[in-house]
């Protein structure tokens, strides 16, 4: 497969920046074919990115000939339905992250994929970006020491749309669309990229709760876990406490040093030995999926490994389910 020529299922915010852009700037890869249940917004996308042809559909796409791979840009609800329809069709798969919104469903997933022989990708891209690449670095190299700890801390206050009523509520606060609250939207990102430093969790445990109740979805949780090298680490998430309490850092304890960083801030590394402090700025890319987009691309062109499969992204969420006391 020398030419990459993609159709999108859903079309929101994530396509407009962090990935669509992205498509067009990797050899051998375009857009051809959108997909969204509003056929005007579909259109005015298809139209203002310059893509021949939209849909209403989601089948429709899968079957166009033009289409020989597939991005599915929807909440997770509906990812495991268009990631089956694809690969079922032939068709390879690059998904948002979560995989699914449910562990079940990730496995489903697997299965089909393995059953075809069709991949399927998830857009893990953080993994991929220069900044948590030098984070990976130097904990491999030793900069800390041998790694005892692992903590994990992200606080932030209720976003407007939290105030909404029930029938206005955001998707991502509807659990049986998106699999939980802001927990199963952004702890995502956090855990695969502790998964990809310090392999896969195997034993976890977690307390949820909403204490707002501004929805019925969590909004705060605390858990503890264990890595496959029996390195232990922690985690609380606050989505409804006061600005003041703002955060968002991981830190990792060595035993020579402690090394600090951001997820979603993306605020200077910092490294803390017996010598002092050390600050590190790493820019990303503008269109922060561009590395992921390009590895996936270059995989199915057979010129590289892409390793953001949805095999290494099934931890993520039998650790969340776990957390959340679904199983």
């Amino acid at each position: 497969m020398k030419q990459i020529r993609w159709g999108f299922i859903g079309c929101g915010e994530v396509t407009e920046k962090k990935s669509g852009p992205a498509f067009r700037e990797v050899e051998g890869s375009d857009i051809v074919a959108v997909m969204g249940r509003d056929a005007h917004k579909t259109r005015m996308y298809a139209e203002r990115h310059r893509i021949p042809k939209w849909y209403t559909d989601a089948s429709e796409l899968i079957e166009d000939h033009d289409v020989n791979a597939v991005y599915i840009a929807t909440p997770p609800s509906s990812h495991a339905t268009f990631a089956i329809m694809s690969m079922k069709a032939g068709k390879p798969v690059y998904v948002e992250k979560p995989l699914a919104s449910s562990y079940d469903d990730c496995a489903r997933i697997n299965r089909v994929s393995e059953q075809t022989g069709i991949p399927c990708f998830v857009a893990y891209y953080r993994r991929y970006l220069p900044y948590f690449i030098k984070v990976k670095s130097l904990v491999e190299s030793g900069a800390i020491g041998k790694v005892m700890n692992v903590q994990l801390r992200f606080s932030c206050p209720p976003r407007e749309l939290d105030y909404s009523t029930i029938s206005n509520l955001p998707w991502r606060l509807q659990p049986d669309i998106a699999g939980g609250g802001y927990f199963y939207d952004l702890a995502p990102h956090q855990l695969d990229l502790l998964q990809n430093m310090f392999g896969v969790i195997i034993k976890t445990e977690g307390i949820c709760t909403n204490r707002g109740g501004l929805y019925k979805a969590e909004d705060t949780i605390s858990a503890c876990f264990q890595f496959e090298s029996g390195l232990p680490g922690s985690g609380s998430w606050c989505f409804a406490g006061h600005e003041s309490s703002r955060e968002d850092r991981i830190g990792v304890i060595g035993d020579a040093g402690m090394l600090t960083f951001s997820v979603f801030d993306y605020a200077p590394i910092e490294i803390i030995t017996s010598e002092g402090l050390t600050t590190l700025t790493v820019p990303n890319p503008p269109y922060v999926q561009l590395p992921i987009i390009k590895s996936v691309t270059e995989h199915l062109q057979g010129l590289n490994v892409c390793l953001s499969t949805s095999v290494s992204a099934t931890p993520v969420n039998w650790v969340m389910d776990r957390i959340l006391g679904k199983f």
